[in-house]
């Protein structure tokens, strides 16, 4: 039941929710991302050039040619008004591969049936720092966890997080079994605050299909992980400097300056913007991925973390038209075998295994 009273959405709602989020918050990041050029700063001067703040859209197109040719290449795909479908990307290809995984080898899959694959289905020149280094170490025949640690400096990335979707999606309400699921996938490519952003995130999703609060969500999603780790730690910072009624603004101000040189993709200042993005957006869809991806850093992976959170708290028929309408219901990918494949049949898959997964379970779930 919802708050009032009223029924809640049901599992296959907040899992599909959960995909659309996802997609939404994606390509609404995907044309600023690059966190050393598109600082917060410079996201909201754009937006103030376009006439499109506070954001409750998809991108506007740039307001001037200085604006255009700082932008990825595909954001004439990726703005308002331009969208037919979702664009290609990472951050929905492996949220499309852990499918496969799971419908392929069951819960009980082995981190070298992960990488097995990875070289089967994902094509090299789409992976990216960590996932890259381990695809490499792979195809040279090392093994889990060296996969993760030769020569690899991204081990701490955000790559692992960015994987998680699936093991939240498919563990409603069990955020110890969806953390436990997406270490052993993250080991394969990670190693330390690497693999417990992948561990947190999944526990956050799990959570969110029960949780009353997006708080209750993150307190939740902050057990899995040792309390002592640098990402626990900037977690419980966002948490109470939002507490003390701090501005969303001198929030990320502040954690910019006490994560400063870690470098944008690195998982502890992403979680610090996400955290961030999903305690100010208080469980509003629009609200939620437009402060995260205005956040800066890994636009693209934060916006899609932080719409599949808030996709799976409020349902998918809650998600504003704007942001799921242009998709089409239509998802582009690199993974062999599901490119052009439908947003609806990739929630019905995940839903159906979430069913096996939980079984009885389920009947203590709202809606």
């Amino acid at each position: 039941m919802g708050n009032d009273g009223t029924p809640g959405p049901d599992l296959e709602d907040r899992v599909l929710g959960g995909w659309l989020g996802r997609i939404a918050g994606n390509m609404l990041g995907k044309p600023v991302e690059r966190g050393d050029v598109w600082t917060r700063d410079r996201i909201d001067g754009y937006l103030r050039r376009a006439a499109a703040l506070p954001l409750t859209d998809y991108l506007p197109e740039p307001a001037d040619e200085r604006d255009a040719l700082a932008l990825r290449p595909e954001w004439d795909r990726c703005v308002r008004g331009r969208i037919h479908g979702s664009c290609r990307d990472d951050d929905v290809d492996y949220a499309i591969l852990g499918l496969d995984l799971l419908e392929t080898h069951g819960f009980g899959f082995s981190t070298e049936q992960v990488g097995e694959l990875w070289l089967l289905r994902l094509p090299y020149l789409q992976t990216f720092t960590a996932e890259r280094a381990a695809y490499r170490n792979l195809a040279d025949g090392l093994k889990p966890p060296l996969t993760a640690t030769y020569d690899n400096p991204y081990q701490e990335w955000i790559g692992a997080l960015i994987r998680a979707d699936i093991f939240g999606w498919t563990c409603p309400d069990a955020p110890r079994r969806a953390a436990a699921l997406a270490r052993r996938d993250a080991v394969l490519s990670h190693a330390g605050n690497g693999v417990y952003g992948a561990m947190w995130a999944a526990a956050l999703i799990s959570a969110a299909f029960t949780a009353p609060t997006v708080r209750q969500a993150i307190d939740s999603a902050l057990t899995v992980v040792p309390a002592s780790c640098r990402l626990a730690r900037t977690v419980r910072r966002v948490v109470s400097l939002h507490e003390t009624r701090l501005s969303w603004e001198d929030t990320l101000s502040t954690l910019s300056e006490e994560t400063a040189g870690l470098g944008w993709i690195h998982t502890v200042p992403n979680v610090a913007v996400l955290t961030a993005g999903l305690l100010y957006g208080d469980g509003d869809f629009t609200r939620t991925v437009a402060l995260t991806v205005r956040g800066g850093l890994d636009t693209d992976s934060n916006g899609a973390t932080a719409g599949s959170v808030a996709g799976v708290l409020t349902g998918a028929a809650a998600i504003p038209g704007q942001w799921k309408d242009p998709l089409e219901d239509t998802v582009r990918s690199a993974v062999f075998g599901f490119d052009g494949a439908r947003i609806s049949d990739l929630a019905e898959r995940t839903a159906r295994l979430a069913r096996t997964s939980a079984g009885p379970a389920l009947d203590t779930l709202p809606g």
